[in-house]
C-alpha cells in the first residue's frame, strides 16, 4: 500500500489506525481478562498495536508544517 500524500488522505488514514487500535485495545482487555488465554497471541496483538501508534505518530509529523528552527 502506497502511503498517501495528500492531507485530507493522511487524515483520513490516522483516523482509520486510531480505530484500528482502539478495536486492539479491547481485544486485548477483553483476552486477558479470559481465563486459560493465550499470552502469545495477547503479545503479538500488543506488538501489532504499537506498531500502528508508530505509524499514527508519523502520519501526523508529515501533517505538520516544518518549523525553521
Amino acid at each position: 500500500m502506497t502511503a498517501p500524500q495528500n492531507p485530507d488522505e493522511l487524515r483520513r488514514r490516522i483516523i482509520e489506525l486510531q480505530v484500528e487500535h482502539r478495536d486492539l485495545d479491547q481485544i486485548i482487555n477483553t483476552l486477558d481478562s479470559q481465563p486459560g488465554r493465550d499470552d502469545l497471541q495477547i503479545r503479538r496483538l500488543k506488538k501489532r498495536k504499537l506498531q500502528i501508534k508508530d505509524a499514527v505518530t508519523l502520519l501526523q509529523i508529515q501533517l505538520e508544517p516544518d518549523i525553521p528552527a
